[in-house]
């Protein structure tokens, strides 16, 4: 990357997408409200962030580079970063409009906190993670509530309690996010074996006809087809 832009506060994110710092160590952007002058300028090839970083996105469009390789990163999914990650810009759309949320926490919102220790478990923060998480209507759903729920004690006068109540719900909001990435992927090994028990029954199926004796071995291509699967 040529020009990396530094995320380096909270206030740096938002004050880039022209939304209000309501906290110092923590922001959320509804992009509804970003109009085109907080739009990422296509003279930055991507962002350098030394917070955590989380976008969920419902738009289509903008393809991301993460850790050096392509991100799976469509309508309706969420992906997260950490400080010290660079995040990479595919392909500049001028007609691209951004949907959807991000919320940019500062580490030092978590000195002193549990939930400071527990950050290593979020293996989703990591460049090993290529794979954005694919939510349902309900899970977006579960997760929208905890924006808001964080977004209106940004919006409170700060008192004694208004860091405890944000991170706990942060905090929430992550082992949600642990939860459903769990789904997704137990999801696909369901499907993975279903497909699997199919073709064993499929096997079983074409040597126990005439199509040995007529047909020789199977191809791929025959239980691509029964299969419903590409043969390549």
């Amino acid at each position: 990357m040529q020009n990396i832009l530094e995320i380096n506060t909270v206030a740096d994110y938002l004050k880039l997408r022209n939304s209000r710092v309501l906290h110092p160590l923590v922001g959320i952007v509804d992009f509804n409200y970003v109009d085109e002058s907080g739009y990422t300028k296509p003279e930055y090839d991507g962002f350098h962030f030394k917070c955590f970083a989380i976008f969920l996105k419902d738009a289509e469009g903008c393809k991301l580079k993460y850790g050096g390789k392509d991100y799976d990163y469509d309508e309706g999914t969420l992906v997260f970063m950490a400080p010290g990650q660079n995040v990479e810009f595919g392909d500049y759309d001028p007609d691209y409009k951004p949907k959807g949320y991000a919320m940019i926490i500062h580490p030092d919102l978590l000195l002193g906190t549990d939930l400071a220790r527990k950050m290593n478990q979020y293996s989703f923060f990591s460049y090993a993670s290529h794979e954005a998480l694919h939510l349902s209507a309900k899970e977006r759903k579960i997760l929208l509530s905890l924006i808001d729920k964080i977004q209106y004690e940004l919006e409170q006068n700060l008192d004694k309690h208004s860091k405890k109540l944000i991170v706990a719900n942060i905090e929430l909001f992550l082992d949600y996010c642990l939860r459903f990435y769990d789904r997704q992927f137990l999801t696909r090994e369901v499907a993975h074996q279903s497909s699997l028990e199919n073709f064993e029954t499929l096997l079983n199926e074409y040597f126990n006809s005439e199509k040995p004796r007529k047909h020789g071995l199977p191809s791929v291509s025959y239980f691509a087809e029964h299969l419903h699967l590409s043969a390549n």
